[in-house]
C-alpha cells in the first residue's frame, strides 16, 4: 500500500456566528480510533462574547485554552454550588467538568479572539446539552 493510500484526510466543517466559531477535529467516527472515543473540538469566541451555557447529563469534558483568556463559569446542577475559574493561555492547565456541571466561558479581553480545546468522552446528542443561563 503506498503512502498515499494510507493516510485519509476529512473535510471539517466550521461553524462560525457573531461570537466566534467552533470546528470539530475528531467526531469518534474516525478511522482505526480506539473501540471508544468521544470527540475532540475547538471553539472561538471573540471579546466580551461567551461560549458553551449548558450541561451534560452524560457528558465529562476536559478543557485547555490555546490562546487568550476567559472566566470559565460552573454551576453544579444537584447542589446549586458556583465557582469561578480564571483561564490564560500564557498560564496553560486543563480543567474537566464532570456531567451535571452547567459551564460558560467567557472572553475577558477587550481586543483578543481566544480558542479553547475541548475534550467530550461521549459523541455528540442533541438530548445531551441542556442549555443553562448564565
Amino acid at each position: 500500500m503506498s503512502l498515499s493510500e494510507k493516510i485519509i484526510t476529512y473535510k471539517r466543517n466550521k461553524i462560525g456566528d457573531s461570537r466566534g466559531w467552533f470546528l470539530k477535529v475528531i467526531n469518534g467516527t474516525e478511522f482505526n480510533l480506539p473501540k471508544h472515543t468521544g470527540e475532540v473540538y475547538l471553539t472561538m469566541a471573540i471579546p466580551g462574547e461567551m461560549k458553551g451555557g449548558h450541561y451534560h447529563p452524560l457528558a465529562n469534558e476536559w478543557f485547555t485554552l490555546i490562546t487568550g483568556e476567559c472566566i470559565l463559569k460552573l454551576v453544579d446542577m444537584d447542589t446549586k454550588e458556583h465557582k469561578e475559574i480564571y483561564l490564560n493561555a500564557s498560564e496553560p492547565m486543563t480543567v474537566y467538568v464532570p456531567s451535571g456541571i452547567a459551564h460558560a466561558f467567557f472572553n475577558t479581553s477587550e481586543e483578543k479572539d481566544f480558542i479553547l480545546m475541548a475534550y467530550s468522552d461521549q459523541l455528540f446528542d442533541s438530548t445531551d446539552t441542556i442549555s443553562f443561563n448564565f
